[in-house]
């Protein structure tokens, strides 16, 4: 086979870029690759060129949903029949997508890791010919990365469990170590890891030190220097929307992007940017996964990005059509206790992981999980309760069985006896003892599967393969909620005490880590040498520049930062006086870190539960550092 054929039959391309055809080489050969681009290097093309050779199935597991639909475009614009499977499907359409993969109709499938849990999607995975699994942000799977997802961590037990022959890693950031964690986790073989250069000589890198109170103004005039496509970023999801009406009440024509906007709208202001109709986006890092806008010529991190890995993927979005553009830092320390609470969030109290624990001790064989319940139940965010989860898997304490909804529900224009009457006299009597266990609504029709299978002694697979049979044939529509996870128990005998504080000091040990990541930005934006090169050595590339040129300390501006803004003292009376409400809210539950996560504005799930947000006191202290708020209530 000539793959330079296939590239430019295929793809229109005349030539590979860095790094490519030896990666689709390696995996044409069957063999399992992990590759480490920068971002807008042509990651992608990696499983798309040999998915066209494949006789069986590319499955591609990726984080967002913009990120795969962009994906999905390119490849259909090519002629590769390809599929997304996600929440914006309808009933139809994920049944007539399953059957494209059943039957090798489709190249290319892209799913959500979590979709593997999915009962009804592992039914039909299972009857999938799959010749290629391949990882988006692969470094996700590692724990040392900077954006670690749990769930990435069960992606070999899937690649075992479904039979999958070869494995493809993709990520623009993975430091040395976090590359060799997550080759191993796959066994991916050190020869396999191809990884490029960092280094783009396009890219003007330049750190300005500025007052807090001055940014607006260095905001303003440097978009007043030229209207070219711009993204701002920021920390919070209310300092984008400060930030743009500060642009637009001065004529400056910006939008506001972060989470907390409708899809819709979300959806609108991405499209208003890629067609040109807006020159300037302030977002939150919820902006520029799966973003190819190839113009962008500025950047500016209004605020400092939370890692060098997250900064190296942001600044890869500007100048993609190889034309000079300007990667700007307004830098100062007053950011970087927002950057660490949001860290120290992330550590879930000693109390709630005894807590989990005990939960588990109390259970017989079998743990179920709804995680939401589970995490208002113990007080854990959803994020460290699903990492908790998996360290405990690991440990030999619990091991994941399956996973099923709690809920079904289903309606139909047809009656009973007209779905009835399509099988014979065993299958009617089945499904007529499985609809006895219904309660008819308006449109609807819930299901009492549980109860049907504790009263019939009945099997779960053989009732759901009738439902999804029903399903498919058109004679119902059925929906399914509630995920539940089910966890066989292991090991109960263990030490709650013991194992709880052994837990507890590994996410401590995570929480440094994060703490150095930190750290470590700001000595590279504090740097005395060439940034281009502090960044490709981060990333242990070996042939990056030495010195650009055009970095703003090539260009002999180093930067220093001032110090954070002035605060007044922290003392015990500001403490007592901002605490004294949520204490008497929760009283003997109100352990030292929940207090100072109160103070500090950093969220956990009981703050919801008592509508914390609207007590005297919440946030009051969100520009002290954590630490000494911490110390100040434990008298340290």
């Amino acid at each position: 086979m000539d793959i330079k054929s296939v590239l430019k039959d295929k793809f229109g391309f005349d030539n590979f870029r860095d790094g490519q055809e030896e990666v689709v080489e390696r995996v044409l050969d069957g063999r399992s690759v992990a590759a480490i681009f920068p971002t807008g290097a042509g990651k992608s093309l990696c499983y798309q060129l040999p998915a066209t050779q494949f006789k069986g199935l590319t499955l591609v597991v990726s984080p967002l949903i913009s990120l795969m639909h962009d994906q999905l475009k390119f490849l259909q614009k090519n002629g590769i029949p390809s599929a997304v499977l996600d929440s914006t499907l309808t009933r139809d359409q994920y049944q007539e997508t399953l059957n494209k993969a059943i039957n090798n109709s489709i190249k290319v499938l892209m799913i959500s890791v979590e979709r593997f849990k999915n009962e009804r999607f592992r039914n039909y995975l299972f009857r999938m010919d799959i010749s290629l699994l391949v990882v988006d942000e692969a470094h996700c799977i590692s724990e040392w990365g900077h954006n670690f997802r749990p769930e990435y961590l069960k992606l070999p037990k899937y690649v075992a469990e479904f039979n999958i022959p070869q494995v493809l890693l993709l990520t623009a950031t993975a430091t040395e170590n976090v590359a060799i964690d997550m080759c191993k986790k796959l066994n991916i073989k050190k020869e396999n890891l191809v990884r490029t250069g960092f280094y783009r000589s396009n890219l003007h890198l330049e750190v300005t030190p500025v007052d807090s109170d001055k940014k607006n103004e260095l905001l303003l005039n440097r978009l007043a220097e030229e209207n070219v496509p711009t993204i701002v970023y920021v920390t919070l999801q209310k300092s984008a929307d400060s930030v743009a009406s500060y642009l637009q009440e001065r004529g400056v024509l910006a939008l506001s992007y972060h989470a907390g906007l409708k899809s819709e709208e979300r959806t609108q202001i991405q499209n208003d940017f890629m067609d040109g109709h807006v020159n300037c986006i302030v977002a939150t890092i919820a902006f520029g996964m799966g973003i190819d806008k190839s113009d962008i010529r500025r950047v500016i991190h209004y605020d400092l990005p939370k890692s060098i890995e997250n900064y190296s993927q942001e600044i890869g979005r500007a100048g993609r059509d190889g034309r000079d553009s300007v990667c700007e830092v307004f830098a100062n320390r007053s950011g970087i206790t927002v950057l660490e609470n949001f860290i120290y969030g992330d550590t879930p109290g000693l109390d709630s992981i005894k807590q989990l624990l005990e939960d588990i001790q109390s259970s017989n064989d079998i743990w179920e999980v709804k995680i939401l319940s589970l995490s208002n139940k113990v007080n854990i965010r959803a994020l460290p309760l699903k990492t908790l989860i998996v360290y405990l898997e690991i440990r030999g304490i619990i091991t994941s069985s399956y996973s099923y909804f709690s809920q079904y529900r289903f309606k139909t224009e047809k009656t009973s006896s007209e779905i009835f009457s399509n099988f014979d006299n065993n299958r009617q009597n089945y499904l007529k003892s499985l609809f006895s266990y219904s309660n008819k609504k308006r449109t609807w029709i819930d299901l009492r599967l549980e109860d049907f299978l504790i009263e019939t002694n009945g099997d779960r697979s053989k009732a759901i393969n009738a439902l999804e049979y029903l399903d498919s044939k058109g004679f119902i529509q059925l929906e399914s909620k509630q995920a539940v996870e089910v966890y066989k128990i292991i090991d109960n005998s263990y030490s709650v005490e013991n194992l709880s504080l052994e837990l507890f000091n590994l996410f401590k040990k995570k929480e440094s880590s994060e703490i150095l990541r930190v750290n470590k930005m700001i000595e590279f934006f504090e740097s005395k040498t060439c940034l281009s090169s502090r960044l490709s050595s981060y990333f242990a590339e070996d042939r990056g520049v030495t010195k650009c040129g055009h970095c703003s300390v090539c260009c002999g501006r180093v930067a220093v930062m001032g110090k954070a803004e002035s605060l007044e003292t922290l003392t015990s009376d500001m403490v007592q006086k901002s605490s004294a409400e949520i204490l008497s809210n929760i009283g003997d539950k109100g352990s030292s870190q929940i207090v100072a996560n109160f103070l500090c504005g950093i969220s956990m799930p009981l703050f919801t539960k008592i509508k914390a947000r609207s007590m005297y006191g919440f946030s009051s202290l969100e520009k002290y550092p954590y630490k000494d708020v911490l110390g100040i209530i434990t008298n340290k």
